[in-house]
């Protein structure tokens, strides 16, 4: 590794630092402002043009997409959203809601994807599948709602590269962080492995029917493009999970799989 690499990965995790210490007091001062305006929220846009005008042709889309139960969220989610825009000022934005993800699949994947899609009765397990097939249709990067950047995305991503990962502290593939560009192998090989979960329904834990279990089987590190979380993208700075799920009662999907079996029989009829 040469010295101008070393020195850039310091700086780069020297400014995610920074960038935790800032978000952090945001989400504390978050606490005063929504214990005075306790009902206020923020509308996330479903489509947002770039800041900035693109510059330069990519492999990769430029195109950041999001997905959440609700568009009406609390001020650090909004926050985070907003914080993502400045780091990416070329990226168009897409936001969709559980009913929007249902009908984008229905219309652009055949039965059988549908199907186990209409099985899944968590929206963390549902939002799981979603990302994987909108980005194999459009391409872009894929963020969690508590996810931001911590350096300019476009950077990260680069221009010449097909698809990047994240992984995560202890080496693992994340889910939480995905850029591609359409009709990869890979993600292909991950909808048929989610898919082929869905079917067994073995498992009663979303991390490995549709979550980062399928990732770190699926997906070979030695040759899978990968970056670090500490270089890319980190969670839950701004937010956290009293502010995400404050309008969600079911609470966050670790809570609510303990109540609610993640994919339901074949002849059931899931309501969204």
């Amino acid at each position: 590794m040469s010295a101008s690499t070393v020195f850039k990965s310091a700086i780069i995790v020297g400014t995610s630092r920074l960038i935790k210490l800032f978000a952090n007091i945001t989400k504390l001062l978050s606490y005063v402002f929504h214990a005075v305006l306790p009902n206020k929220r923020f509308t996330l846009p479903e489509r947002a043009a770039p800041w900035l005008y693109p510059k330069g042709e990519a492999t990769i889309p430029r195109i950041i997409w999001q997905t959440n139960f609700t568009n009406k969220v609390t001020l650090p989610v909004y926050l985070n959203y907003l914080f993502n825009r400045l780091m990416a000022p070329r990226f168009e934005y897409r936001f969709m809601m559980t009913d929007a993800r249902r009908q984008f699949i229905a219309a652009h994947c055949d039965n059988e994807v549908l199907t186990c899609y209409d099985r899944l009765q968590i929206g963390a397990a549902q939002a799981d599948l979603w990302r994987l097939i909108v980005l194999n249709q459009y391409g872009g990067v894929y963020l969690d709602i508590d996810a931001h950047a911590i350096w300019p995305l476009a950077s990260t991503v680069g221009y010449d590269r097909d698809e990047l990962y994240v992984v995560t502290r202890q080496g693992d593939f994340s889910n939480y962080f995905i850029a591609s560009k359409p009709n990869t192998p890979n993600l292909a090989r991950l909808i048929r492995n989610v898919c082929d979960n869905i079917e067994m329904n073995e498992s009663t834990n979303v991390f490995d029917i549709t979550g980062p279990g399928v990732f770190n089987k699926t997906l070979d590190k030695t040759c899978v493009p990968s970056v670090s979380y500490r270089h890319a993208c980190n969670q839950g700075s701004f937010t956290n999970e009293h502010f995400q799920y404050i309008d969600k009662p079911a609470g966050k999907w670790t809570k609510e799989q303990q109540k609610v079996e993640v994919v339901g029989p074949k002849s059931s009829t899931i309501k969204y």
